[in-house]
C-alpha cells in the first residue's frame, strides 16, 4: 500500500499513537518513517494496524504494578494485561483485514446457452 499523510494519521489513531499537542513523532512509539514502512508492507490499513499492535506488544516493558504511599494505594495496569490488550487488538485488525480480502476475492460464474436458431 502506498503511504500518505492521511493513511499515516489514520494508522496513528488506530494504534493509539496520536502525536500529543505541542509534541513531535518522537513522543510516540513510531516515527513517520516506521509507519510508512508498515503501510508499504501491508495489503490494507487493517493489516497495517495489526502489524503495528504486534510491534507495540514487543515494545512493552515491565513496570511497577502497585505502590503505597502512606494511606494511599495505587494499582497500575500489569504488563500481562497490557500485552493481552495489544494482542487482542492485533488479532482484531488481522480478522478485519482477512474479512475485507475475502469480500474482494468473490466472483460469480455465469453459464450462457446459445439460442436455438432454425
Amino acid at each position: 500500500m502506498e503511504p500518505s499523510i492521511a493513511l499515516r494519521t489514520r494508522l496513528r489513531r488506530l494504534l493509539n499513537e496520536v502525536i500529543p499537542a505541542g509534541g513531535t513523532e518522537a513522543n510516540t512509539n513510531f516515527t513517520d518513517a516506521e509507519l510508512d514502512l508498515i503501510l508499504t508492507e501491508s495489503v490494507d490499513l487493517n493489516a497495517a494496524a495489526s502489524t503495528g499492535w504486534l510491534e507495540k506488544a514487543g515494545l512493552l516493558e515491565g513496570e511497577i504494578e502497585s505502590y503505597t504511599t502512606g494511606n494511599e494505594s495505587y494499582d497500575l495496569t500489569s504488563l500481562k494485561d497490557k500485552l493481552n490488550h495489544a494482542m487482542v487488538m492485533a488479532n482484531k485488525y488481522a480478522e478485519m483485514s482477512a474479512a475485507a480480502a475475502a469480500k474482494t476475492a468473490s466472483g460469480v460464474m455465469l453459464r450462457v446457452c446459445p439460442p436455438k436458431v432454425l
